[in-house]
């Protein structure tokens, strides 16, 4: 995986659904066409953590914490960036 092109990340990306990896960490509740819970980042009571499956992107609306399923592994898990990538490599069959 030592050349790493974006065409690559954007293949890997494509085959993964963020909310069955965020899904994994946080307990998601479907509100219209996108999936609401409490942020890991975050202490909260009220859920104003949003993932949508359409866009492939996550948000908290409390602190602001957002990107894709990378960061979210990066972040929430203490993955590098390419540990990150071998970690959805892994779960979508991909060398």
């Amino acid at each position: 995986m030592a050349n790493l092109d974006r065409a690559f990340i954007d293949d890997l990306l494509s085959r993964i659904n963020i909310v069955d990896i965020i899904g994994n960490s946080v307990k998601l509740k479907k509100l219209g066409t996108n999936y609401k819970g409490l942020c890991p980042f975050h202490s909260e009571n009220t859920p104003s953590f949003n993932v949508s499956e359409t866009k492939q992107f996550y948000h908290c609306f409390g602190c602001g914490a957002s990107g894709d399923v990378i960061k979210f592994l990066r972040e929430n898990e203490g993955l590098s960036f390419m540990d990150a990538i071998e970690k959805l490599a892994n779960l979508a069959n991909i060398e």
